[in-house]
């Protein structure tokens, strides 16, 4: 029987790169395209079923940052399968981001230099907005409207001969001091993203807590500084293409700059071999280029505790409690 998996964002960027490689690796696999846009997602389809005709790929529409869209997801995806075996969590949004030129030229004189321009710590900003339902768009798309869709998809996570997978793509952005119980939705901050990021982290430690003991293993990923639409926000391309030749030395000395999602993927493909069940949950796994350009996984110990984890797990129940009495459930 085909492992079917689930990946969110699957369009473009990292989650393209992804969808590519793992059928490349196996094709024996039932792989579910979930996407804001239809046009976008069945062009994907139609690429990847020509690449690999043996590969069974199918679409859903979704748009994580919209409840009603991820409730009607789910129900389709219940109907379609009687099992998940991997969902990769992809989907991400970094609105209007502005560069702090302050702290960029501050910090290319700091000792600190390289961690600065791995993990963009201190150098973005975001402007976030509130959605149709009420909640900040970032931590909608980025954290909330992905913990819904899990939880709506619980009855295919688990049962069977082997575990299920979560797979999260989280960041080295994601920064203790950005994020706060008091502000979850990061309304009153101006770094939503590694907020988001954070709290991405925390919430895969408390799925593992509550959800090894069915079968269910959360893990999360960082794909690395990649030219993407995200980056691309930041700086026009003709500035990136001005500073790749800085890029690429500093390659030799930090290896977040993955730069190309290719690249980036390969902590997602490699996490897809791997037994969940001899993980740690408490480590992040990096998507790492080499200054000759190869690829390979290392990890890092995320800086969290696990009572803040459960104390934002439970805060997001209730918060489900909440919109599941206000978003009519679709028919």
């Amino acid at each position: 029987m085909r492992k079917v998996v689930l990946v969110t964002g699957a369009s473009s960027g990292v989650g393209r790169a992804l969808c590519q490689r793992l059928l490349q690796e196996e094709d024996e696999l039932h792989l579910c395209l979930a996407c804001r846009n239809p046009g976008r997602a069945e062009a994907l389809r139609a690429a990847l079923v020509a690449a690999r005709p043996s590969a069974q790929v199918s679409t859903v529409q979704v748009d994580v940052s919209d409840l009603r869209s991820v409730l009607r997801a789910a129900r389709e995806l219940r109907h379609r399968f009687p099992r998940l075996d991997c969902v990769y969590l992809n989907a991400g949004i970094m609105p209007s981001p502005h560069l702090n030129v302050k702290a960029l030229f501050s910090s290319l004189f700091s000792r600190n230099v390289i961690h600065v321009f791995s993990t963009a710590e201190g150098l973005l900003t975001q402007e976030d907005k509130v959605t149709a339902d009420g909640l900040q768009e970032v931590f909608a798309t980025n954290v909330f409207g992905h913990f819904l869709l899990v939880r709506e998809l619980e009855p295919l996570l688990g049962p069977g001969d082997s575990p299920s997978r979560l797979i999260w793509t989280s960041s080295r952005s994601a920064q203790k001091s950005n994020f706060s119980l008091e502000d979850v939705q990061h309304s009153r901050g101006r770094e939503p993203y590694s907020s988001s990021k954070y709290a991405v982290d925390l919430l895969s430690v408390a799925l593992n807590r509550h959800g090894n003991g069915q079968g269910l293993f959360s893990s999360v990923v960082c794909p690395g500084t990649m030219l993407t639409n995200l980056t691309y926000g930041i700086l026009p391309p003709f500035v990136w293409t001005l500073l790749m030749p800085v890029i690429w030395l500093m390659r030799f000395f930090a290896n977040a700059f993955t730069l190309t999602p290719h690249n980036g993927a390969e902590a997602l493909v490699w996490l897809f071999h791997q037994k969940p069940e001899s993980l740690n949950p408490l480590t992040k796994y990096l998507s790492a280029t080499t200054g000759f350009g190869s690829n390979y996984v290392t990890t890092q110990k995320m800086d969290l505790d696990e009572d803040t984890a459960e104390q934002l797990y439970r805060h997001l129940l209730e918060l489900e409690r909440h919109v599941r009495a206000t978003v009519q459930s679709p028919d």
